[in-house]
């Protein structure tokens, strides 16, 4: 019964995926973007890193998304679509057949474990769960870098105006 949700929310997630790509407005975007972030943590938090659930759900989910929002509303959404390198329908046959390939070997490999008793954050965090650990530092990073790359653009040909 428990894989069963673990496929219900993935799938959820890969839709969210979806349609974030092929939405036309960027904040649309932003928004499928934090319900990703939701799911996983729901999923991360399912398989025992509580920790790590919770700062995916603020950090992911939260604080990327208000940055996000934040910075289209400075910025302004962009009227540009450049064309595709890669055909869409390859793209998507690639993350399909990425994403079953990786399910495929990573299922085998969940295994919920409870510890009883007094343990330490510390532990926990660095011999445990520790690629959970790796992974929110490389989301928080790609996070604050996308935001940081989105506060910095400029619109060409536009000049900046000085109010007196």
């Amino acid at each position: 019964m428990e894989s069963v949700e673990y496929f219900l929310l993935l799938a959820g997630a890969m839709f969210c995926a979806y349609r974030a790509t092929v939405s036309k407005r960027i904040l649309s975007s932003t928004l499928y973007l934090a319900c990703i972030s939701a799911l996983t943590s729901v999923v991360i938090f399912m398989l025992g890193a509580t920790q790590v659930a919770v700062m995916e759900l603020s950090v992911g989910a939260g604080l990327v998304t208000v940055l996000m929002v934040y910075a289209l509303s400075v910025v302004g959404e962009d009227a540009l679509d450049p064309s595709s390198v890669i055909p869409k329908p390859l793209a998507m046959g690639l993350v399909a057949t990425v994403t079953i390939l990786l399910g495929w070997m990573v299922y085998p490999a969940i295994q919920v474990t409870l510890v009883t008793g007094d343990v330490d954050l510390a532990s926990v965090l660095w011999q445990s769960r520790v690629l959970d650990v790796w992974i929110q530092i490389v989301l928080i990073f790609s996070g604050v870098m996308g935001v940081l790359g989105l506060l910095s653009e400029r619109t060409p040909g536009h000049s900046e105006e000085v109010h007196a």
